[in-house]
């Protein structure tokens, strides 16, 4: 089941993103892991051109989720795909490509193109994103916050 976050959920997903994050070698200056809005999803990606969704299993156990938001100014007419994580037990199941799809579907009523950093060491990442249509990038677009980052993918949508 994939919905919209609510408040109770940001604890959770807050969770699950630095579990990630430690996994991969992200939990340092530069990345996601010093994001102010990560204890308030909800709060953040309740803005017009935003959203955040979460992803759960059968048993109603939350197992990820990713987002939508503006890249830059909004007239550059760009988004971000933000923290998109899932726990080691949802890799694999189609949960990423169902979060992916419902989040493009979004963007692209928003948005001509969907930008997305992330590190060469989420190697199966990488080959998800190529798979799904996003082409890499030699370096990243000019106003990126996750100086860290050292993969870079657009993806036009319209």
């Amino acid at each position: 089941m994939i919905r919209s976050i609510q408040a109770e959920d940001n604890s959770t997903i807050e969770i699950i993103i630095r579990q990630c994050l430690i996994e991969f070698g992200g939990n340092r200056e530069g990345l996601a892991w010093e994001d102010e809005s990560l204890g308030h999803l909800s709060d953040y990606y309740n803005q017009e051109g935003r959203k955040y969704w979460v992803v759960f299993d059968s048993g109603g156990k939350m197992l990820g989720g990713c987002g939508i938001a503006e890249f830059g100014s909004p007239e550059n007419k760009i988004c971000e795909l933000q923290k998109m994580y899932l726990l080691p037990e949802a890799r694999g199941t189609g949960a990423a490509a169902e979060l992916l799809r419902t989040a493009l579907l979004f963007a692209q009523r928003h948005y001509d193109a969907c930008y997305l950093e992330t590190l060469k060491t989420m190697e199966a990442a990488n080959r998800f994103y190529v798979k799904h249509g996003f082409q890499s990038l030699d370096a990243p677009l000019a106003g990126s916050d996750h100086f860290a980052c050292d993969a870079w993918y657009i993806r036009k949508l319209n």
